[in-house]
């Protein structure tokens, strides 16, 4: 179950992080994976370690997206899987946001995730078939952060366009949908050190931190021809971070 040999996916973002967790996730139920990134040099090795290929991707260049799909179906005669990824996640209070802070993340957030998939869909269209997995938050639609206000509205707002886009192209074999991810053991999270860490962890009833491929092995399901009945879906990979009431559940 969960093959996708024979499918060919692109994972928006797939050069670090929950990114490259989804991308070798892919690579391992048998997919060829494209990464797409602004991050040039890690991109190129990601791509390289999972014998995949790397195009220089900024999701809210319209021209340059469109490039990159239309490429990648030339070059493997289909695109079967999306994963679009790419975002970033900058934290300032609602006080000390500029105009500039709130554009820049609805920009990469919402309108780069629409613009890939645009693009993406008018080829799954051709094809009568495609797998089209979003990755949101629990931050926005669930939960909310100090600091994270744009970042919140961003993630709540791929959830509002996934389930009207859900609607529009289910009848040509397509399915979106999203994960959720809660604290994911990134680069970003290590950098932040060992007591940023520790009080990340100490919110999850599991009591460990998830991993990028925890996000990836739920992208594969999503991606397989056996998630065909599940559309305009959202499933929350936390460890249990959203269930207790209070912070004192231990």
């Amino acid at each position: 179950m969960f093959d996708l040999a024979g499918e060919v996916a692109l994972v928006t973002g797939g050069a670090k992080g929950i990114g490259k967790g989804i991308a070798k996730a892919l690579k391992q139920a048998g997919a060829k994976v494209i990464i797409g990134d602004i991050d040039k040099e890690k991109g190129e090795m990601t791509a390289n370690e999972l014998d995949g290929d790397f195009y220089y991707l900024d999701v809210i260049n319209k021209e340059q997206v469109q490039y990159v799909v239309q490429s990648i179906c030339e070059k493997y005669g289909k695109l079967s899987i999306l994963c679009s990824n790419a975002g970033i996640f900058p934290q300032v209070t609602i006080e000390n946001m500029t105009e500039e802070d709130w554009d820049k993340v609805q920009n990469i957030n919402v309108k780069g995730a629409f613009l890939v998939i645009q693009a993406t869909l008018k080829h799954m269209k051709k094809q009568n078939y495609g797998r089209i997995v979003l990755t949101s938050s629990i931050t926005g639609d669930i939960t909310g952060y100090p600091g994270w206000a744009h970042y919140g509205a961003s993630k709540a707002a791929q959830l509002g366009f996934m389930r009207t886009a859900a609607l529009e192209y289910a009848k040509y074999g397509i399915t979106i949908n999203a994960i959720q991810p809660g604290n994911i053991l990134t680069d970003g999270l290590i950098e932040a050190g060992e007591e940023y860490m520790n009080k990340m962890k100490s919110v999850i009833p599991v009591n460990v931190l998830g991993k990028p491929e925890d996000i990836g092995y739920t992208a594969v399901f999503l991606a397989s021809r056996e998630a065909g009945f599940i559309t305009g879906q959202r499933i929350v990979v936390d460890g249990g971070q959203i269930l207790p009431e209070t912070p004192d559940f231990q």
